[in-house]
């Protein structure tokens, strides 16, 4: 029974492997998390002065605007890279 999860498991973990997408820039695979990434810190900027401009309160900023970073970054992902 042990080796059959064993098994089962290490299937399960392989089926996720595959090729990364990934940009040719300039010669070089860029890998598209990262511009997933910087376009989502970018986007939270703006995200972060319209918050504060409605005056709406955020109890804790040290945790909202990484979070909402990353909210803009697995959107993105999820638009433009959904396999």
């Amino acid at each position: 029974m042990t080796a059959k999860c064993g098994l089962v498991s290490l299937a399960l973990l392989l089926a996720g492997c595959s090729r990364a997408p990934s940009f040719d820039l300039l010669g070089s695979f860029f890998p598209a998390w990262l511009l997933c990434l910087v376009l989502g810190i970018a986007a939270a900027a703006p995200a972060r002065w319209l918050i504060s401009r409605l005056g709406i309160p955020v109890a804790f900023p040290v945790l909202a605007y990484p979070s909402l970073a990353l909210a803009f970054t697995f959107t993105l992902w999820l638009t433009f890279f959904r396999l």
